[in-house]
């Protein structure tokens, strides 16, 4: 009988490669220590790092703290105090559970614990590779101290693939921060290579959030509240003007426990969509409560991930709730100065985004800035824009003579409305951009209230299109007919159109019809019906707005700036863009040098 090809892992072979689904980096150990710190109720909790972790991690807390006993089973696998019974393992209400971090860390690590639980005085025990001393009496202050030295010492092929003592030091303080986000009524003290690199008193969570995302966040932050079905949500979100580069700056956390999860990413993605530019990422720290048995935390050994027993309500909760508080007008969201927020220095190297030898402004023929004509409540902007002329305002609809963006001064370029603002200060809107959120806004009105208004077409146009762009129109050409957009078949490259959204005027058929392909492609299934209704309203949107270079008269102007102010989410476009900057004095000032 030939020798069986299958054996047993030795024990201390088995404990490594179950270590590296754990302790995967340095990051990884702190953040496994720092939780068990907070799952033992400390208040303070002090972190030192050297070469980045890899040589030297040493938390310490002040804690309940271990009696020799318990010391000596905290670094056995799967030994824990947090899973009184099997069943919890469906009710977790701590940081951590599964009792693998400490003998994770010990199995390719040195680690020494030193623990006391004011009862017994202090004990300490070691584990080198795997192999575990004794528990000696010691000395030590009330708590916890962790230290762990060599950091893959046991596993040289893994301690290969670290990055840099730099990128993994700098890794390791990240989880300490996410943690710290979580937890405001603790104290965090974070020492890198003999530098503090964070210092966090005891505060309340408002506090914490501007320590650690900083004052432009907290200056560009609209509150989040919502409550539904047993599920909590609460925090800030910045508004669409302080967008990222990157996703660093948002922070989810669920029960307590700071997560990255796609979902909840995902979610935040589609609310902001149509309020920051493409490859800009919002920022936000939100804090969702939810009953523990809806979660389910047991998805990754690093529990960062969830998986929710009522996904799509989570989902929709989030997206709504951050729908309303970005659903503010422009009065109530921090203009967009150059220089302060990213995305919009960059396009601006010169004073207004404009050549130097570019003329920096010009009078509308026949129309006096001053005064501003002092008449009954200005027209509002014809949002189909087919003539010139202004459509008088509805009584049921009162506008203010001026309001925050200010009065018309003059037209930049046939693109730019130059205002002045109650307090001096100087506000250039864009007209495209603002009428484009303003068309959105209107659109998405008559859709809540059943559907868009369409206006048949005297001869239908025939597009020609892609049968791939053709087949994706027509699967959808019944929520299509509910934006006001009636099409139908022609032949297998070719849509008939019968009908436009009333709201647009007259736009051509072809390149809006692609653009809807376009997007209907690219949000595909994956997202809910209501989502691909209001990414094809961005598009129709875009196409029936005021363009570029169209000349405006005193009452349009004063009617767009009254208008913008009154409309929901009228700081950016339904692409993103910013749809006015704001320069007041120390703007002004800054320009030319004066401070």
């Amino acid at each position: 009988m030939a020798a069986s090809l299958i054996r047993l892992l030795p024990e201390t072979t088995a404990n490594r490669i179950a270590a590296g689904e754990v302790v995967e980096r340095p990051a990884a150990a702190v953040k496994e220590l720092v939780e068990n710190a907070l799952d033992a109720g400390a208040r303070r909790i002090a972190v030192t790092l050297e070469e980045g972790g890899i040589g030297r991690i040493l938390v310490e807390d002040d804690g309940s703290g271990m009696s020799a006993e318990e010391l000596d089973l905290a670094v056995e696998r799967h030994a824990t105090s947090k899973l009184p019974e099997e069943a919890t393992l469906f009710r977790i209400a701590t940081l951590g559970f599964r009792g693998e971090a400490l003998p994770s860390i010990g199995a390719v690590a040195r680690l020494t614990l030193t623990s006391t639980n004011g009862s017994g005085g202090a004990h300490a025990i070691t584990i080198e590779g795997g192999r575990k001393s004794a528990v000696a009496p010691a000395a030590g202050a009330p708590g916890t101290r962790v230290e762990v030295r060599d950091l893959f010492f046991a596993t040289p092929a893994r301690r290969a693939f670290l990055k840099s003592a730099r990128s993994e030091g700098e890794a390791a303080v990240e989880a300490v921060r996410r943690l710290a986000l979580a937890w405001p009524e603790v104290g965090f003290r974070v020492e890198l290579d003999g530098r503090q690199v964070l210092a966090l008193p005891p505060q309340d969570r408002d506090a914490r959030i501007v320590a650690l995302l900083g004052g432009e966040f907290g200056a560009a932050a609209l509150p989040v509240e919502a409550t539904r079905d047993g599920l909590s949500l609460s925090g800030l979100a910045a508004a669409p003007t302080h967008h990222r580069p990157t996703g660093e700056y948002q922070h989810l956390v669920v029960n307590r426990r700071p997560v990255r999860d796609p979902q909840l990413r995902t979610a935040l993605r589609v609310a902001y969509r149509e309020l920051i530019p493409r490859g800009r990422h919002p920022a936000a720290a939100l804090f969702l409560e939810i009953p523990p048995e809806a979660v389910d935390v047991n998805v990754h050994p690093m529990k960062t991930e969830l998986r929710f027993r009522d996904a799509e309500g989570v989902r929709g909760m989030l997206i709504s709730a951050l729908r309303r508080a970005l659903a503010v007008g422009v009065a109530a969201v921090p203009s967009a100065q150059p220089g302060a927020a990213p995305g919009f220095a960059e396009a601006a190297p010169t004073p207004f985004g404009m050549p130097v030898d570019a003329p920096r402004w010009q009078p509308l023929p026949g129309w006096r800035p001053e005064p501003v004509p002092q008449r009954p409540p200005a027209p509002r902007l014809p949002l189909g824009f087919a003539t010139p002329q202004p459509v008088p305002q509805p009584a049921s609809l009162p506008v203010a003579e001026e309001g925050p963006l200010g009065r018309p001064l003059a037209q930049l370029l046939s693109t730019y409305v130059l205002a002045e603002a109650p307090d001096g200060a100087l506000v250039l809107v864009d007209q495209h951009a603002a009428h484009e959120r303003l068309t959105h806004e209107a659109l998405k009105e008559q859709l809540q209230s059943g559907g868009v208004r369409a206006q048949p077409l005297l001869l239908p146009a025939v597009v020609e299109m892609a049968s791939a762009a053709v087949a994706r129109l027509l699967d959808q050409a019944e929520d299509l007919a509910r934006l006001g957009l009636e099409i139908e078949g022609f032949g297998p490259g070719a849509v008939l159109v019968r009908a436009l959204p009333a709201l647009l005027g007259n736009p051509d058929p072809a390149p809006l019809l692609a653009d809807i392909a376009e997007e209907l492609a690219e949000s595909g299934e994956a997202l809910a019906l209501a989502d691909r209704l209001d990414a094809a309203i961005a598009r129709l949107a875009c196409h029936g707005s005021v363009r570029a270079g169209r000349r405006l008269t005193g009452e349009e102007m004063a009617a767009l700036l009254r208008q913008m102010e009154a409309t929901p989410r009228a700081a950016t476009c339904s692409h993103g863009r910013p749809t006015f900057i704001r320069l007041g004095k120390a703007e002004l000032e800054k320009l030319f040098a004066r401070r």
